[in-house]
């Protein structure tokens, strides 16, 4: 009896893998039912759960990732002005809102944009103070498109294109932090600053240019306010080498990186004061680009949300 006990065990053990396969038969027992109904649920589950994290992937690229059609035109160019040929607009709205400075220390402005004449040829951007190996951040969200070396002018450069169809450039660079084809947020650190290139100290080379065209970035962004003067900004090809400045202060600086101060043409022109008295119908945008600020500025100024109510008579800083 004891014989017949181990055998029977032992085949057990064994799962019966020594009987052929005609001798299995299929279990029609309601347990099997049961069994295959929670097979083909759990199937169908993971089936779902994979759909889902797809679909919250392709969620997340389309969320990042800008635009595909403004990467083609000249995106594989390794010339910092690749629309050499391009039909560019005479005039064009640039959105530059969800900005960031290029650099903590963008206020202290080292060498201003223009024609040099000690050197007989222009300045296509603005110089900025920084240290040696500062962080050197994306203005805007966009695709690094070129990160290079030249050695008689930029130094190590980066060049990023942003979905509002700006290119801006950062130069003299001791390090890049990005590579070609990385998508990048405004504000994602991309380098670390030096003194590379043509270059006597450390500083950061910064350029804005659209399709090819080098912007005053001083149109663009107020440097001495660390913010943009509006929410978009008018490209024309007869004013785009102009600046602009909303500043009553009027900063300039030299190329020892002095600072002199004098009244605001462009404040005693306009006559707007320091703060703006709400009339009925007037939104944030509308106050934003009636006193030369942004929707962002007026928020930050006077503690409330870009959602806010505004009340006739209300008082809002503008400056």
């Amino acid at each position: 009896m004891m014989n017949i006990k181990k055998i029977l065990t032992a085949a057990l053990a064994m799962g019966f893998a020594f009987l052929p396969a005609a001798a299995q038969t299929k279990s029609t027992s309601p347990h099997s039912a049961a069994h295959k109904n929670l097979l083909a649920k759990q199937s169908t589950a993971k089936d779902q759960i994979k759909l889902t994290e797809h679909n919250t992937f392709l969620d997340l690229i389309d969320d990042i990732e800008p635009e595909p059609d403004i990467y083609t035109e000249g995106w594989n160019s390794k010339s910092v002005n690749p629309f050499k040929a391009a039909d560019v607009p005479n005039t064009a709205l640039i959105d530059v809102t969800g900005y960031a400075m290029p650099c903590k220390t963008a206020d202290r402005v080292t060498s201003n944009y223009g024609y040099r004449a000690r050197f007989g040829r222009m300045h296509k951007g603005i110089d900025l103070h920084i240290r040696n190996n500062d962080t050197i951040y994306a203005a805007f969200d966009g695709k690094v498109r070129l990160t290079a070396y030249e050695g008689k002018g930029y130094g190590n450069y980066v060049i990023i294109r942003h979905p509002n169809d700006l290119e801006t450039v950062y130069g003299h660079l001791n390090k890049a932090l990005v590579k070609p084809e990385q998508v990048v947020k405004a504000g994602d650190p991309i380098a670390l600053g030096g003194s590379t290139g043509r270059s006597t100290g450390p500083h950061l080379h910064f350029e804005t240019r659209y399709m090819g065209y080098a912007i005053n970035p001083a149109a663009i962004f107020d440097f001495p306010n660390l913010t943009t003067h509006t929410d978009t900004y008018a490209f024309d090809k007869s004013s785009y080498t102009q600046g602009r400045n909303y500043d009553p202060r009027r900063v300039t600086s030299s190329t020892k990186g002095s600072r002199k101060s004098k009244k605001s043409k462009a404040s005693a022109s306009s006559g707007k004061g320091s703060s703006h008295e709400v009339k009925k119908g007037e939104t944030l945008s509308s106050i934003a680009k009636r006193n030369g600020t942004t929707v962002a500025a007026l928020t930050k100024l006077n503690g409330i949300s870009k959602n806010s109510t505004l009340r006739p008579g209300q008082k809002l800083k503008v400056k």
